[in-house]
């Protein structure tokens, strides 16, 4: 199982799960929901206290991921299988992102 912080501009929204490569969950963090000023960080994925459950990784998370030779690049330099879309995400989504929302690996205990 492998988890990470789902930040919006800096400030952690969520954490996104992946239980098994056909199981992902997503769920707002409490502060983050009971905010009101606070937008959701999709719309695909709005907030609430229900846990969010995929078969495959959210398309708002995978759309965030290189496409073509940019992703062949990454996934040999970083080495990483090209199926590993949580591995790429959690490797290429924590700092220079096109938008709001970063995504950093929570280390296993």
């Amino acid at each position: 199982m492998r988890k990470a912080e789902v930040y919006r501009n800096g400030i952690l929204a969520g954490v996104l799960t992946e239980e098994n490569r056909k199981s992902y969950v997503f769920r707002y963090e409490s502060s983050y929901l009971n905010d009101i000023n606070k937008p959701a960080i999709s719309l695909t994925l709005p907030k609430t206290e229900q846990e969010y459950r995929s078969k495959y990784l959210f398309p708002f998370f995978f759309n965030m991921l290189s496409e073509g030779v940019n992703k062949k690049l990454q996934c040999a330099q970083l080495k990483i299988d090209e199926e590993d879309h949580f591995g790429l995400l959690l490797a290429t989504a924590q700092y220079d992102t096109i938008g709001a929302v970063t995504v950093k690996p929570i280390a296993s205990k």
